[in-house]
């Protein structure tokens, strides 16, 4: 443990180094190559407008090697790979996504995929945004913030098997250890093994990520409110409105910007979600999810490249869009400010 401790600190000190090496040698380079010299005004002015043109691609020039090389390059490999066989050698054309079509286990991935749009994103930013407004009027509201954003910290494998303890099922005789169990059993009610259930067991799942990001959405939204001039609140106690009207009328539309970013935000993370299915079920029970589908592709009865890479290209086709539409609001934000 202390072994790695120091590994980290390690990275971390020499990659800080490296990049202030990076841009003070860069700079100086830049200063020698394109020289202020006096006595001659017109070679100075040019070459000061040199440098001003170079240095900023100085210091993005790093991010954009990163981004071409961790980024763009993968998605090109990726669409060049989905048209070629298991092995990646040969040349198939359009098979793969034929495949694609036909598939009942592809399909069935959509359709779940659909379901977890539909309701975590919703869900999350629901119950984030009531919290932020219940817990900003009781003295103790602090204190619960941080119960309700203490998941966040939980990766998302140790949340699956904590929730794993919850809708534990013991056959037989045996005691139910599980919680939802447990209630159902006290009120007279029949133990199930819930992630078996098809279709059902996605809402169960879905409830883990619920659990987490609402933390997150009830964070954002939190200080989003605090932004509202109080004045505004104000003057709509004054005019007669009720707390239901405040909220809906009055904080909603105010805060609209951060509840998109927020829905925008775990609408990407959701299309990604792998290790709470893989976890629980393992796609089994018709749970699958692109991201599992597309894993056990990639790595297990042996691999198939062309087929996993179908599967990534459209997970990205499906991020991309929402990407899109984010950067595009927050263009039209900054620049109506």
């Amino acid at each position: 443990m202390l072994s790695q401790i120091v590994s980290a600190l390690g990275v971390v000190v020499v990659a800080v180094f490296a990049c202030s090496a990076y841009f003070y040698f860069s700079n100086k380079i830049l200063d020698w190559s394109l020289p202020v010299k006096d006595g001659d005004i017109h070679s100075a002015a040019r070459n000061l407008n040199r440098r001003a043109m170079i240095r900023p691609w100085l210091f993005i020039g790093p991010a954009l090697f990163l981004l071409v090389v961790y980024l763009v390059y993968p998605v090109i490999a990726t669409l060049i790979l989905s048209f070629y066989d298991r092995s990646g050698e040969q040349f198939v054309g359009f098979a793969n996504y034929r495949w694609a079509l036909t598939d009942r286990e592809f399909r069935q991935s959509i359709f779940n995929n659909i379901l977890w749009l539909a309701v975590v994103p919703a869900a999350c930013t629901f119950f984030g945004l009531v919290i932020a407004v219940m817990t900003d009027r009781i003295w103790w509201g602090n204190i619960a913030k941080s119960i309700v954003f203490m998941p966040m910290a939980i990766s998302f494998v140790g949340a699956s098997v904590i929730w794993k303890f919850i809708y534990e099922y013991r056959g037989g005789n045996d005691v139910q250890i599980g919680l939802l169990n447990a209630i159902v059993q006290l009120f007279g009610g029949t133990p199930q093994v819930w992630i078996s259930v098809p279709l059902w067991n996605n809402f169960f799942l879905m409830v883990i990520l619920i659990w987490i990001q609402t933390g997150f959405a009830m964070v954002i939204l939190s200080a989003a409110l605090r932004g509202i001039p109080e004045e505004t609140i104000e003057a709509a106690v004054i005019d007669g409105a009720n707390g239901w009207q405040i909220f809906w009328r009055i904080m909603v539309p105010q805060v609209w910007g951060s509840i998109a970013v927020v829905w925008t935000t775990i609408t990407i993370l959701v299309l990604k979600v792998f290790d709470i299915v893989l976890t629980m079920t393992n796609g089994q029970w018709n749970s699958m999810v692109l991201a599992n589908l597309m894993f056990n592709w990639l790595f297990r009865g042996g691999g198939d490249s062309g087929r996993s890479a179908v599967i990534a290209l459209i997970i990205m086709l499906a991020v991309t869009p929402i990407m899109v539409w984010n950067v595009r609001r927050a263009n039209r934000e900054l620049g109506g400010h």
